[in-house]
């Protein structure tokens, strides 16, 4: 496939950019050019974005030509990875552009809000389609800046711009943290061009690691973490609810997962330093736990959604601390479908909850239940582990999986809640059974699909086990604390547990200090 071709790629940000422009003239009250300009131009992105991956699919990868001076410019890098985010993006902003044109109907913003979508749109679309490292910079903070103006759209209301000022903080010394990694990259490589410094890295798995790589991973790594909201950096997500619905869609489009694919577009420049990759495991899997646990806690559906958020992410950097770039791809993507697709029929899902919370409580467990769905769940996934062919593969392959197995002792446990009714048994086990098959059909297409630009699960090392391990028993813990926990609701400890786990372990508010959000903002006061 000629170079040249990859350029045509700019058309989907070009197109969404346009809106935005036009939003400046029409920013009231259902404006009707930039309502069907953002139909046009959100169906012309995914159009291209098929058009996109079928050239991929036909040609392999390519990287288009640099539009700059030197070294410092826009280039589009069109292959297996950016392709599958451009359809997601394409996809989700699509959705979310025309959920809008009825959700602020009859805002006087209407159209600076859709503009705005767009803005975002355009910066995200860019940002999964780098093609060099300044490329990729200049798109990461756009990105932040153009989700700023939707986080303070609504400027009265004091807990968006303090959930706002936050995300600034945060965002900014992201921000600082990649320029300072792809400086050193640019100077460890001799070039900004991703491809070449991917294949130089590819080159140098086995030899020696040139000056500054270490630096620049952990500096990717940093930017990560902060990017998807992971402790102590995440206090901001849960706030988010203050914008509008489709702002939280919006955000699962490549926004809040853009440092999992930070750590996966440059996965072979960060194999060259495992302990960038295991600070992700370590920091990633503790968020992924406690937001877990505090979900389970609040009673607001949005913010839970928000806290299942900052959980998946942290999972999904557990995945990339371990090595599984193509797993957390899956990761992303259903994610991103799925939670997209909460946040926008949240409202249905609060009458969904009302009802579940008037009918009966959950049922305890006993021991035995408890050990014969851990048993179930692993006689599920070692069968289907046996047909996959799962024991040809690396150690972090089992060590996810048997993440998995605690999960889906959890979905059987709660069949067996109350007693042994052999329908809901039965249903209980044919959705884990269910998820178990789909797990490893996705996992075995991701991998064959992304082969040709990922590189392959490594083996680990001592520490690397070491962390696997502690991540297993961890993650087994909590899930069955999540099974028995019905049985602990009386008592003190458990009472007063769940107050502190409410409030986040209350990391946030020692983040609100540090950044002066407990002050009321201007445009609150009176």
């Amino acid at each position: 496939m000629p170079p040249w071709i990859a350029s045509f790629a700019f058309a989907a940000p070009a197109a969404t950019f346009a809106v935005a422009l036009l939003s400046l003239a029409e920013p009231g009250l259902r404006p009707r050019r930039v309502l069907a300009a953002s139909k046009g131009a959100t169906w012309a992105a995914l159009l291209v974005a098929v058009a996109a991956t079928v050239a991929v699919s036909l040609g392999g990868s390519v990287s288009g030509p640099l539009i700059g001076v030197g070294e410092i410019g826009f280039s589009i890098r069109l292959d297996a990875l950016s392709t599958t985010m451009f359809l997601l993006v394409s996809f989700v902003g699509l959705v979310v552009v025309q959920f809008s044109r009825n959700y602020l109907d009859g805002d006087p913003r209407q159209g600076a809000f859709v503009g705005g979508l767009c803005l975002t749109l355009a910066a995200v679309t860019l940002l999964v389609l780098a093609g060099n490292l300044v490329h990729l910079v200049l798109a990461w903070i756009a990105t932040s800046l153009a989700l700023h103006r939707l986080l303070v759209f609504y400027g009265e209301r004091p807990g968006a711009l303090v959930a706002a000022r936050k995300k600034f903080v945060t965002a900014r010394l992201g921000d600082a943290c990649l320029i300072g990694a792809a400086l050193l990259l640019a100077m460890a490589f001799g070039t900004t061009d991703i491809a070449r410094i991917l294949e130089q890295s590819r080159a140098l798995a086995d030899g020696a690691v040139p000056a500054g790589i270490p630096a620049a991973t952990l500096l990717l790594a940093l930017a990560a973490l902060l990017k998807s909201a992971q402790f102590p950096a995440h206090g901001w997500l849960p706030e988010v609810i203050e914008t509008p619905t489709p702002v939280s869609a919006l955000l699962h489009a490549g926004i809040i997962n853009a440092g999992g694919f930070l750590v996966i577009r440059l996965a072979d420049v960060m194999l060259l330093s495992m302990p960038s990759l295991y600070l992700l495991a370590v920091v990633g899997g503790f968020t992924a736990l406690l937001g877990g646990m505090v979900m389970l806690t609040q009673t607001s559906i949005k913010v839970s959604l928000a806290w299942s958020t900052i959980a998946q992410m942290g999972f999904m950097l557990l995945q990339c601390g371990f090595g599984a770039f193509s797993l957390a791809v899956v990761h992303i993507v259903t994610h991103s479908l799925y939670k997209a697709h909460a946040f926008l029929s949240s409202g249905s899902v609060v009458e969904l909850a009302r009802a579940r919370r008037s009918g009966p409580v959950e049922a305890s467990l006993r021991g035995r239940d408890v050990l014969a769905s851990l048993l179930l769940a692993l006689a599920l996934y070692a069968s289907m582990g046996w047909l996959f062919g799962i024991e040809a593969q690396s150690a972090a392959i089992p060590a996810l999986g048997a993440i998995l197995i605690v999960g889906l002792s959890l979905l059987i446990a709660r069949s067996m809640a109350g007693g042994t009714n052999a329908a809901v048994l039965g249903r209980g086990l044919a959705a884990a059974a269910g998820a178990t098959v789909a797990y490893f059909v996705l996992q075995t297409a991701a991998i064959r699909l992304l082969s040709p630009t990922l590189p392959p699960v490594p083996e680990p090392g001592p520490v690397g086990l070491a962390i696997m391990a502690l991540a297993v028993l961890t993650f087994s813990a909590v899930a069955i604390l999540q099974i028995v926990a019905p049985a602990l609701a009386a008592e003190p400890a458990w009472r007063a547990a769940r107050v502190h786990l409410a409030n986040g372990l209350y990391a946030n508010a020692l983040f609100d200090r540090l950044v002066g959000a407990l002050k009321r903002p201007a445009a609150a006061r009176s």
